[in-house]
């Protein structure tokens, strides 16, 4: 979801779904240059290298190249989410029945180069958009599926300080829509209808000619209606969609989506509504929630691996930095990251026993538990939570586990207006180096709060 209030900072916000075991640490990645005709390897296909590619923070499964949400040092931040459409639905087809496909770049992939190539909010969208026409889409994005259960198109939030775009793709195709103020949510499935700010040249033209829609007089084109794959039921995405837009609504009524309404809608399992939450409890979920658990059934897809919450000042009115908490946020604490620390924890950016690489997830081996990744630390935190696979006692250890990260929260947004302005007031004086260690520094001491609360907790919970 995008939030951009007149007067306020623009804020963009995004849980990813993965895997039960699909490890998302977070990582800081610096510039880095190529040579002239360099070419750069992704998962399924082979593109052209840029001389200069700029830093940032990625959310990343362990195994891929590319990212699940990101922050770059222009602050352009982007999150992205699986679309199923008709383009994707026909190339799945058509590979079952025999067909070769060519690869194409992965959702995460396009991201993570948008982040690395883009200045502004409007470049990323530029990179990405040239990339899909060029490349398309297709390949494997779950560790152990092959493309024809593991591949999916992709929606993307691109935001800046002072835009935000929403772009969703088909295949080679893309539709945008620019967001200059107010609030926009996204889930798995097309929300660009009739209107848009820029589009694919045949857009239109595909879609009719591929039998998806039937052109009439003053009938306007409606992307999502055209390109959506009837083959997937909406209940998997529209449900969360509805719920973001209902969560960000009141609260633009209530004053304002600021950091701790947008944290959350992230954490929401659609608790004060008619459905009065889960029957049972989150960990055994009825439905698709926002903040996502594994169901013993398999009906969900797994559990939200991260979230990550986006706030991007205009320049002197603070730094672009996001509050990420790993695993699912409800029983997760989000800690303040900054870019211009040029670096973030050791335990953050470390997997289990897999370790971080980048491979087609075909061949990535399956992740299992490091006490020096930061990201299977939480993962055991809430499995302790559940009480075992029934979730017997999430109801009760959950609120144990609220009530000591929301003071580490409450703590940490008191402290950050001055450790902002401390920051830039190093910067001011050209004091780039002490800058950067002063934030690392920042950023540490949260994440030894948040583990010395954790293991106090595993101690408690586990007793």
């Amino acid at each position: 979801m995008a939030d951009s209030v007149p007067g306020g900072h623009v804020l963009l916000a995004k849980n990813s779904d993965r895997p039960v075991s699909d490890t998302q640490p977070l990582r800081f990645l610096p510039r880095r240059t190529a040579q002239a005709g360099a070419t750069l390897r992704l998962a399924h296909v082979e593109i052209d290298d840029v001389e200069e590619s700029y830093a940032h923070l990625g959310g990343s499964p362990y195994w891929c190249w590319g990212h699940e949400e990101g922050l770059n040092e222009w602050g352009v931040a982007i999150g992205n989410e699986a679309m199923f459409t008709r383009d994707w639905a026909d190339t799945v087809s058509a590979v079952k029945g025999g067909a070769d496909r060519d690869g194409g770049i992965l959702g995460m992939e396009l991201l993570r180069l948008g982040l690395e190539r883009g200045r502004t909010a409007r470049e990323a969208l530029d990179v990405i958009c040239s990339l899909v026409d060029r490349y398309g889409q297709w390949g494997s994005g779950v560790v152990g599926q092959p493309p024809v259960t593991g591949g999916y198109d992709n929606s993307f939030l691109i935001a800046d300080a002072q835009e935000a775009w929403v772009l969703e793709t088909s295949g080679h195709r893309w539709a945008a829509k620019q967001v200059t103020t107010g609030t926009y949510a996204i889930s798995n499935q097309p929300t660009i209808r009739t209107e848009w700010d820029r589009a694919s040249g045949d857009l239109v033209e595909h879609a009719v000619d591929s039998g998806w829609w039937e052109s009439a007089p003053g009938r306007p084109f409606d992307f999502a209606r055209a390109y959506v794959d009837p083959g997937t039921p909406l209940q998997l995405s529209h449900i969360r969609l509805q719920r973001s837009r209902q969560l960000l609504g009141e609260a633009v009524g209530a004053g304002g989506v600021g950091l701790g309404q947008a944290q959350q809608v992230l954490r929401d399992h659609y608790e004060d509504t008619f459905l009065g939450g889960p029957y049972f409890n989150a960990a055994l979920p009825d439905f698709l929630s926002l903040c996502m658990h594994s169901h013993p059934s398999d009906f969900t897809w797994g559990n939200t691996a991260g979230s990550a919450v986006f706030v991007l000042p205009k320049r002197g009115e603070g730094l672009a930095h996001l509050w990420w908490t790993p695993v699912t946020p409800c029983t997760g604490v989000y800690v303040p990251v900054f870019v211009d620390a040029g670096r973030v924890p050791g335990i953050f950016a470390a997997a289990g026993t897999a370790g971080v690489r980048a491979c087609p997830p075909e061949h990535a081996p399956v992740d299992t538990y490091d006490e020096g990744s930061y990201w299977w630390r939480f993962r055991r935190l809430l499995d302790i939570v559940k009480g075992g696979e029934s979730a017997w006692t999430f109801n009760e250890n959950q609120s144990v586990v609220r009530r000591a990260f929301d003071a580490l929260e409450r703590q940490w947004t008191a402290e950050l207006p001055q450790v902002e302005k401390d920051a830039l007031a190093l910067r001011e004086r050209g004091e780039h180096t002490a800058m950067a260690d002063f934030l690392a520094g920042y950023t540490e001491s949260c994440a030894q709060q948040a583990l010395e609360v954790l293991e106090h907790l595993v101690a408690q919970l586990s007793g």
